[in-house]
């Protein structure tokens, strides 16, 4: 990811957002980021807080070291197409979902969270069960709802629009047809017509 497309990202994070490593991030045409960020650094004062005290019984570092680890490889993106979130330490998990597909975005806090601001956004889609992303520990999670809610109207939105514009073309053809069939009942209708002139000449010819 280079740094021109960072630019434009808001730094809401607990990180410097041309900081982070993005690199297993793919955009598609026209995709761009809108937030990007890790947990909150606060977030890791619970697992510090127990495992400071442990590590005089070396029982604390494991706690301290995987943390550390997880709150640095952890990635949280929003883009103007779909949320994407990155865990892991040794193997990547990498989750992706459209705005197309999102039905219900909440946040909550912990009494922690709400004192040193961070806490968790839900994300629940159409058809499934529960909430299928969660970008934990966040930055200021209350405005990262809002942005995403707003990418999903604006994507409902543009999704009305290119309905409108295919009922537009239905519309065209269906009068394109009428007119078709229009001509057609009139050519049909001259035929009968001709049929009952051939037909008075004929019995003319037999008298």
């Amino acid at each position: 990811m280079s740094d021109t497309a960072l630019q434009d990202t808001p730094k809401r994070g607990s990180a410097d957002a041309a900081d982070l490593e993005l690199d297993w991030l793919t955009l598609e045409d026209g995709e761009s980021i809108q937030w990007a960020s890790t947990p909150h650094r606060y977030s890791v004062v619970p697992a510090f807080g127990i495992g400071i005290p442990l590590s005089l019984v070396l029982v604390g570092i494991p706690i301290l070291v995987g943390s550390y680890l997880q709150y640095t490889n952890t990635n949280y993106v929003v883009t103007n197409r779909g949320l994407y979130s990155k865990r892991g330490i040794l193997s990547r998990d990498v989750q992706q979902i459209g705005f197309d597909k999102v039905q219900n975005i909440s946040y909550s806090q912990s009494a922690l969270g709400s004192s040193f601001g961070y806490g968790s956004v839900n994300v629940s889609t159409a058809g499934g069960s529960g909430v299928e992303l969660k970008f934990r520990s966040i930055p200021d999670p209350a405005s990262v709802q809002e942005l995403i809610a707003r990418e999903v109207d604006d994507r409902e939105q543009a999704d009305a629009g290119e309905g409108d514009g295919a009922d537009d073309v239905l519309n065209e053809i269906l009068h394109e047809l009428r007119a078709i069939r229009q001509e057609l009942a009139d050519s049909d209708g001259g035929q009968p017509s001709g049929a009952q002139h051939a037909g008075d000449d004929t019995a003319a010819e037999e008298r």
